[in-house]
């Protein structure tokens, strides 16, 4: 079947009796209670049809690896015997097929050193319920007599802690109650040093909701936020997988677990008599709500994924209310637990499609885990541009590195990274000349370029190789050879040339023979400049113009405390904008192109002061392009390294100077999302856009505004602005504060333009 999201967790029913009583326990005391139809203990049948079902369902879908849960009611009840047999069943049916993670939730009363070495042998697990302090504990999980169940719970994870145990604790699960105190709860699991802390709300629906002793619709969030703002002052001890999963979706990432996010559900629940059931909280909605109608002898894993039930829980953004995909935050609440969704339409029936019961609880907590922990998430590069350029050089660090991986074999690509080691050896002389050349745009471009050849399984950096190596090896060398001129070293620096010319990353181009000539020749640094040996011959040349054979990188300065941009009209891998580049400019193209950037720069500087300092901030290449501007005059940003800026040559000053704003603005923004999560990516969001006739996703609207609050401060100075932008630009500001895509990163973002816009409207 096609479409179908594999299980990749088994909840195994051992046993379907508790030795506790506990009144909050959804499988006794809520809705559905067919526990009491089935067998006390799993039987071995159920075992072997289980283990099979889910070794072929492991095998069909490939799965890497597949977790067990031992259940109940009470598992260990089912004995160390029937458990050994689980174990030993699992484990043979998964061999070769997928690694298998078995693990048990459990009260704990029953555990012993029998236990303990049975889950030794086989890596199983331990997880176990405790509600906290004594007074917390007993509230709820006590005897059928009253008893208290907390000294026999605290010796069983004592024993667990111990050695040769201390492996298998893998955590406490607790459940809230309001009416406890969250201080005091925290500090009792913490002083059991538990691998990880599962904070879970009890179960509760619209029909049956969770107890709220003064009334108060964000009870549980209040409670919850004291349990954190406690946890952050000890100084985060243990991993709390609630907190840590808002951490995890308010950046952009995944939820880490079920009761929250967007995640489809992996899980299916197996009864103690075979029958294949939904999710077991669904127990507390009404009788039968978990229910499927299959069972492991005679249906597949694949038939429950098909199952309505379960399809409903793996849609995502669409598998919630209505209100709830408006909200701002359901990327991290995910609308709440399926089963906190349900509500009794009486005689139309109930269903899921509404909100959390505890709605108003996760709005609360989701913004106020985000409000008490933005700013040390928010990502430091948004607000510095050293940090952003120190992420970018490490970025093209590990991608040179992963084509390395790639090239190693080629003995060309091996002495080239032989000299690139020696220069970043060679003290900081030659640190600062490798981070000049690897800072280059085009060195990112060019690395990008090689990856993609690579992949499609060439060796050349998407060009043809040859007698004197490939493509990307001679580019390799060559960045090598311009960071020992650069750092004037004492090192062996032989280029490889092609047609004539070899192009030095930063410095020039070196012409070395006629057209269609190839070869190697030796570069040294001089008290003048550089000399080229090529055969017996020497020849010397130095770094400014006015040798017919090297034509060196020429420069602009955008001020007179900036530092130089380069010009840059040689680098054969500049060629990565969407139209192509101007051929070398001659001198006198040259001169006046500097000519119009420096009134260029001048209007910006008079007209948004502003924003012409931050557009100067990192700009360090300029590339000018063929051709007049496109339609509103904007600059270019390709597929290079930060930095780096395609400029109409042809364009008027006051387009120049557009160009350059808007530019900046895109290759910042480009910057930024390249280091950074500034939304999410895991859905098909859409959103309605003042500037275009479709709905579109988060990153091109952001990217919209970004460019055009910087476009209407600009008209606005010159008097050229339009009837309705700003109105527009607040539009798009107001859709992307409630966009729930977002990261912290990137509402900061959002939060910074609409200040900007501000200053504007001033």
């Amino acid at each position: 079947m096609t479409g179908l999201i594999a299980f990749r967790e088994i909840v195994l029913k051992v046993h379907s009796r508790c030795d506790l009583a506990c009144d909050h326990c959804y499988v006794y005391e809520h809705a559905d209670q067919s526990w009491r139809a089935r067998p006390k203990v799993i039987s071995p049948e159920v075992i072997s049809h289980t283990a099979s079902r889910l070794a072929e369902h492991a095998r069909d879908h490939a799965l890497p690896s597949v977790t067990v849960i031992f259940h109940g009611g009470e598992p260990l009840l089912a004995g160390t015997a029937r458990l050994r047999l689980v174990c030993q069943e699992f484990s043979r049916a998964l061999a070769g097929i997928a690694a298998l993670d078995l693990r048990i939730h459990t009260n704990g009363l029953q555990l012993s050193t029998r236990y303990l070495d049975l889950f030794d042998e086989f890596g199983v697990r331990v997880g176990i319920s405790l509600d906290g302090d004594r007074a917390a504990n007993d509230r709820h999980r006590r005897f059928a007599d009253g008893r208290t169940s907390h000294p026999l719970v605290l010796a069983a994870v004592d024993l667990l802690r111990s050695e040769p145990y201390r492996h298998l604790y893998q955590g406490l699960l607790c459940t809230v109650d309001v009416a406890n105190d969250p201080v005091a709860v925290l500090d009792a699991l913490v002083a059991l040093e538990p691998p990880r802390v599962d904070f879970l709300l009890p179960h509760a629906t619209w029909e049956s909701p969770p107890p709220r002793p003064d009334g108060a619709p964000d009870a549980y969030a209040r409670w919850l936020l004291r349990v954190f703002d406690h946890w952050e002052r000890l100084g985060r001890p243990v991993p709390v997988r609630l907190f840590e999963s808002l951490f995890s979706t308010l950046r952009g990432g995944p939820s880490l677990t079920e009761s929250l996010g967007l995640a489809p559900t992996d899980l299916v629940v197996v009864e103690t008599d075979g029958t294949l059931e939904q999710v077991d909280s669904l127990k507390s909605a009404f009788e039968g709500a978990a229910a499927t109608g299959f069972n492991v002898f005679d249906h597949s894993f694949d038939q429950v994924a098909a199952h309505p039930g379960v399809r409903a829980r793996q849609l995502g953004l669409a598998g919630v209310s209505g209100s709830c995909r408006r909200c701002p935050v359901v990327r991290s609440c995910g609308g709440g637990l399926y089963t906190h969704r349900y509500r009794d339409g009486g005689a139309a029936g109930g269903d899921f499609d509404n909100p959390s019961v505890y709605c108003t609880d996760l709005r609360e907590l989701v913004d106020g885990v985000e409000g008490r922990t933005a700013l040390r998430e928010t990502a430091p590069q948004l607000s510095d541009p050293a940090e952003l350029a120190r992420s970018q050089e490490e970025l093209t660090r590990v991608l040179l590195a992963r084509l390395h991986a790639d090239l190693a074999g080629d003995p060309g690509w091996a002495r080239a990274w032989e000299l690139l080691d020696a220069v970043e050896r060679a003290g900081d002389a030659g640190v600062d000349a490798l981070d000049a050349v690897l800072e280059h745009p085009f060195t990112r471009t060019w690395v990008l370029a090689a990856l993609d050849a690579a992949r499609d399984g060439g060796r050349d950096g998407g060009r043809d190789g040859g007698p004197e190596g490939s493509e990307a090896a001679r580019r390799l060398t060559a960045l090598a050879v311009a960071a020992v001129l650069r750092g004037g070293l004492d090192l062996p620096a032989e280029v490889v040339y092609r047609d004539g010319e070899v192009y030095l990353p930063t410095l020039g181009l070196l012409r070395l023979g006629e057209p269609g000539t190839q070869g190697r020749a030796a570069l040294r640094t001089t008290d003048e400049g550089y000399a080229v040996r090529d055969g017996r011959t020497e020849h010397r040349f130095g770094p400014a113009a006015g040798d017919a054979r090297w034509q060196p990188v020429r420069t602009w300065s955008p001020g007179p405390d900036a530092a130089p941009v380069a010009l840059e009209d040689l680098d054969p891998y500049r060629n990565c904008f969407a139209r192509p580049p101007r051929l070398r400019l001659g001198a006198g193209e040259a001169e006046e192109w500097r000519g119009r950037l420096d009134r260029a720069w001048a209007l910006l500087h008079e007209a948004v002061p502003g924003f012409a300092r931050a557009a100067a901030v990192g700009l360090t290449t300029l590339t000018p392009l063929a051709g007049g501007p496109r339609a509103g005059g904007w600059g270019e940003a390709g597929r290079h390294g930060p930095g780096a800026l395609g400029v109409p040559y042809a364009a008027g000053v006051p387009e120049t100077a557009l160009a350059l704003l808007t530019g900046r603005r895109r290759a910042r923004l480009r910057a930024l999302t390249e280091v950074t999560d500034l939304y999410a990516l895991d859905g098909e969001w859409q959103h309605p856009s003042p500037w275009r006739e479709r709905p579109v996703p988060v990153s091109r609207l952001l990217a919209d505004v970004h460019e055009r609050v910087a476009v209407e401060a600009y008209r606005r100075a010159t008097r050229a602005a339009e009837p309705g932008a700003a109105d527009r630009i607040h539009q798009a500001l107001d859709r992307l504060s409630e966009a729930a895509e977002l990261t912290v990163t990137g509402k900061r973002l959002v939060a910074e333009l609409r200040w900007e816009l501000k200053a504007v409207d001033a």
